[in-house]
């Protein structure tokens, strides 16, 4: 939520991330679970920590965020979509065709 925030530029360097009690409420969840998530982010150098001010995004929080997802995407999503393809027949030049058809229809935002 936080990453996708930055992503979509909601959140931009040196804002202010939800505390852990607004995002507990927010999001209706416990508070020890909305605090490791910030502690997360915290440890990844997407948030720093300003003593007694709360959480900001870091200057590098974007590449951060858009990098780890690349990893995600590759060792993750990819061989799922590959399998996915296959098991319905669909070639890999198919599968290129697809996605080159569906960005060009302004179907991928």
């Amino acid at each position: 939520m936080i990453e996708n925030d930055i992503l979509s530029e909601n959140l931009h360097i040196d804002d202010q991330a939800p505390s852990t009690n607004e995002f507990s409420r927010v999001y209706q969840i416990n508070p020890a679970t909305a605090r490791k998530g910030l502690n997360l982010l915290l440890e990844q150098g997407i948030l720093y920590k300003k003593r007694g001010m709360g959480m900001f995004v870091t200057e590098d929080a974007r590449k951060i965020i858009i990098k780890k997802r690349q990893v995600d995407f590759l060792h993750s999503l990819l061989p799922d979509l590959i399998k996915e393809a296959k098991r319905l027949e669909i070639s890999i030049d198919e599968l290129k065709d697809m996605i080159d058809k569906s960005e060009s229809e302004g179907d991928m935002k």
